[in-house]
């Protein structure tokens, strides 16, 4: 079992789902038709439920919208009020792929039951929810309950029972890959006593920002902020622009890619890693399509690797990001893998991840940018240049870069100083790979000649010049 913070623990022990006799019957149930739309009363502002009478968004585009019960940021969703969206009153949110509905204000503590109301768009296949919830302000997520499959234009509600005796903030997301839209409606909030809660003001700040990194030498070093993960530079000038679809920027806070659309893998992921992003999260598994993707671009999803004899070879380690189950779930994107041989993914970067953390777990931070070039690699099944019938190309090599040094502030001055030690490793993808990722070491110089890209930009030119052109030496061991 996943153990959450005591607050949301008890939530999910006592979350119940739909019943079972309504999730499976088909899209056109045998039932009563579904609830007619008719006018509701205005509800109480700033207080739940919210049933999204106050809202007029009208596009899937993130943004802030604001709401009977305060202000909600709405991602790949939309204020839909057509008679194909399944409603009571006139509105409800409509969710596609990816869609995600994000309180931006706190409930106050003492929340013991959410309700939630759903039902698919007109009459579009089933989706998965799920429902998520923050205790510090938006920082981090846990899941609440179990995955809800909505199915049928009927709306049905949800009822997560147990307690919160600090302030919550929800996210529901929409989980499946699928096209099938879902219509979220009358989501309650009440007390034990029956009370509906407070909701907050029309706008608030977002997430209260993190503490300031690395104050001086310490193994409890705050998490690793976005900007940390690009601190090295862009490596390919990547852009989130749909104009460079082999080149595009995809930024969250567990890591950074230069994602590929027509290899169907990332070109580079780069990272940070400090103690403190190493925690007690379990291990996810969760391997998924990335909602963040455009939707012109293939998506791969969990089957893509399926019979291929390749790994789903993660890029940012599942093991560098443990401090929370949302950390851990962000590294099982497949924006984050790539095809990579088992022995290759198993043993020689699996001892180089393990070697990696032990530094950390020595005091020291680690800047770190992988990626792979080529085509064509040897796995359990032969030699292949692509896989998932030529959507995902299949690497000839897989390399990394990393900077080590003690944490501390000021990291790009003492890099560019010389008080870091800088690894480079270029492997080939296959099954005869050594285990021994050291005898792969090479310079960035020679990776960025095979990869094309731009390495360490961040650093002053004379720096790059000096610290790129060695080959790493020390021990391994």
């Amino acid at each position: 079992m996943i153990r959450l913070a005591p607050a949301l623990l008890s939530l999910l022990l006592n979350a119940c789902s739909q019943q079972p006799a309504e999730t499976l019957r088909p899209p056109a149930p045998t039932g009563p038709p579904a609830i007619a739309v008719q006018s509701a009363p205005a509800q109480a502002t700033s207080r739940f439920p919210e049933t999204f009478e106050a809202g007029t968004k009208g596009s899937y585009a993130t943004a802030t919208e604001t709401l009977g019960t305060g202000a909600w940021q709405l991602t790949e969703a939309l204020i839909g009020a057509s008679d194909q969206d399944h409603k009571r009153g006139a509105r409800a949110a409509r969710l596609r792929t990816g869609g995600r509905l994000t309180m931006t204000f706190d409930a106050p503590a003492g929340v013991q039951l959410i309700r939630i109301s759903s039902a698919a768009y007109g009459q579009d296949a089933a989706s998965t929810w799920e429902l998520w919830g923050s205790q510090d302000g938006g920082r981090s997520y846990r899941r609440i309950g179990q995955p809800v499959r909505t199915q049928g234009p009927r709306l049905l509600t949800t009822t997560f029972e147990g307690g919160s005796a600090r302030s919550l903030r929800l996210e529901i997301r929409k989980t499946d890959a699928g096209s099938g839209r879902l219509n979220i409606d009358d989501i309650g909030l009440e007390t034990g006593a029956g009370a509906p809660v407070a909701g907050g003001p029309a706008t608030q700040p977002g997430p209260p920002s993190a503490p300031a990194r690395n104050p001086a030498p310490s193994p409890q070093s705050p998490v690793s902020q976005p900007d940390d993960n690009l601190a090295l530079g862009n490596p390919s000038g990547a852009t989130a622009s749909l104009n460079t679809p082999n080149n595009y920027l995809l930024t969250r806070p567990q890591y950074a890619v230069g994602y590929h659309a027509r290899r169907g893998t990332p070109t580079w992921v780069s990272w940070h890693l400090g103690a403190a992003d190493m925690g007690s999260a379990p291990r996810q598994d969760d391997f998924r399509p990335d909602p963040a993707l455009p939707r012109q671009f293939y998506a791969a999803t969990s089957r893509s690797y399926s019979g291929s004899g390749f790994d789903r070879g993660h890029n940012c380690p599942s093991a560098d990001r443990t401090r929370t189950l949302d950390d851990n779930s962000a590294t099982f994107l497949m924006t984050n893998m790539i095809p990579q041989a088992a022995n290759n993914n198993q043993r020689t970067w699996g001892n180089l991840e393990e070697w990696t953390r032990a530094q950390v777990q020595l005091g020291q931070e680690v800047y770190i940018i992988m990626g792979s070039y080529g085509q064509g690699g040897t796995g359990l099944q032969g030699f292949k240049t692509t896989i998932d019938e030529g959507r995902i190309t299949v690497p000839a090599r897989v390399w990394k870069v990393l900077v080590v040094l003690p944490a501390g502030s000021n990291d790009l001055q003492r890099i560019a100083s010389g008080q870091a030690r800088i690894l480079a490793i270029d492997t080939p993808n296959d099954q005869q790979v050594s285990p021994d990722w050291s005898r792969y070491r090479v310079s960035v110089d020679a990776l960025e000649a095979a990869t094309g890209l731009d390495l360490l930009s961040t650093l002053p030119i004379a720096a790059q010049e000096r610290l790129e052109v060695q080959i790493d030496s020390g021990p391994v061991r």
